[in-house]
């Protein structure tokens, strides 16, 4: 496992590293955005980075990162308004935690998204709920649901990110990923009322001024 810390004060960088690596998990320190975007040239599995850097934004390399691909970015940083936690997460952050933070919690963040990285099985059962997304299968309390596939694509990331908050912004990039110029964000609530209205019961709550999130 390859984490790439990006981080430009050094003795909390430093600290971070020990607290971080072990025999199973490598830990790469950058302490600029030049530095950082030289290691991503070989692949990593989680991405943890500051904002405010020497020679930029971390929020730019974070956009860059989600352009190139699914990585998982969690930010560490001092910006702790609220608007700076929700343009972090709409940037395409996993997970955004401000400073000061317990070294303690931090690993358990980190190793929460990795685990999710994993690959999960195609079908999902809870609480009366049924999802089979290869055979696009879906049911509630034993009653059958026809989704469409812009759906299914919301369905899938809620289900797949199980008590974590997804950004509209990310939702609307994942599920519009198809090359269209412009898509309206009322696009995505329409499609969660339909879900909601064809799943009666799911347990999505929206977390307003961000997104949403599947509570169980």
């Amino acid at each position: 496992m390859t984490i790439l810390l990006v981080e430009d004060d050094r003795t909390l960088s430093n600290g971070i590293v020990l607290s971080l690596k072990d025999e199973k998990t490598e830990v790469l320190q950058a302490f600029s955005l030049a530095e950082a975007r030289e290691l991503l040239q070989r692949p990593v599995d989680l991405i943890l980075l500051d904002i405010n850097l020497p020679d930029g934004s971390g929020l730019t390399l974070c956009r860059e990162i989600r352009q190139a691909g699914s990585t998982p970015v969690i930010f560490l940083t001092a910006n702790d308004m609220e608007v700076d936690i929700v343009t972090g997460l709409e940037s395409g952050a996993d997970d955004y935690i401000t400073k000061p933070f317990s070294l303690m919690v931090l690993r358990a963040r980190v190793n929460a998204i990795l685990r999710r990285q994993k690959p999960e099985p195609d079908t999902f059962q809870q609480d009366g709920f049924s999802f089979d997304f290869e055979r696009m299968q879906f049911s509630a309390g034993g009653r059958t649901a026809e989704l469409s596939k812009t759906e299914q694509k919301l369905l899938r990331l809620l289900v797949r990110n199980r008590g974590n908050t997804l950004s509209r912004g990310m939702l609307i990039d994942r599920i519009w990923s198809d090359g269209a110029e412009f898509v309206d964000e009322n696009a995505l609530s329409v499609t969660m009322r339909r879900l909601r209205e064809k799943l009666p019961g799911i347990p999505v709550k929206t977390v307003y001024g961000i997104g949403y999130v599947w509570e169980k």
